[in-house]
């Protein structure tokens, strides 16, 4: 049996939801988790952990900068143990962006830290315009609207594919 962390970090709650269900996986595999906000995060308590695993949320083409700076505070001790990323973003709607190989903020992310998870994964993330300020609303419809998404300010979307955080969750279960 595993102790496991499991950080995230997100902007509308949707990477916080996936992080739930992939405690739930990994809990029915009879490993511990905790789950830390990654801003929560301190890091004298990673010693604890024999794997670790952050996920991080996407808005306006950037991880928050909290991740980076969390991973390069933390490098030696991640590289030391088991460890995995997780991004969440809407581009990985589209089946040519949703693997890590293929989708850019993952890329993105690979080329701005010197940090290589022994993991990857890439889940498409969650539109809710109601929940939307009125300039994010504005902002992420014309995106959509640039890529063929949805763009009903009423509409609310989750594309993630629980099946694909599912088997993820196992490869966590599964890691060395």
């Amino acid at each position: 049996m595993a102790n496991i962390l499991l950080l995230y970090s997100t902007v509308d709650g949707q990477t916080r939801k996936i992080s739930q269900r992939l405690q739930q996986v990994i809990e029915r595999e009879q490993h511990r988790v905790e789950l830390v906000p990654v801003s929560a995060a301190d890091g004298a308590q990673l010693n604890r952990f024999d794997k670790i695993v952050i996920g991080a949320s996407i808005r306006y083409g950037k991880h928050h900068q909290e991740v980076f700076e969390f991973v390069e505070r933390n490098r030696p001790l991640l590289d030391g143990k088991p460890n995995a990323f997780f991004t969440v973003n809407v581009v990985a709607r589209k089946p040519g962006k949703n693997r890590p190989e293929t989708n850019p903020y993952m890329q993105k992310f690979l080329q701005q830290s010197a940090w290589r998870p022994r993991e990857l994964a890439v889940f498409a993330g969650r539109i809710d315009y109601p929940k939307y300020g009125f300039w994010d609303r504005q902002a992420i419809r014309f995106i959509m609207w640039m890529t063929q998404g949805p763009t009903d300010p009423k509409s609310v979307v989750e594309f993630t594919n629980w099946d694909d955080v599912e088997a993820f969750g196992r490869r966590i279960c599964a890691m060395h």
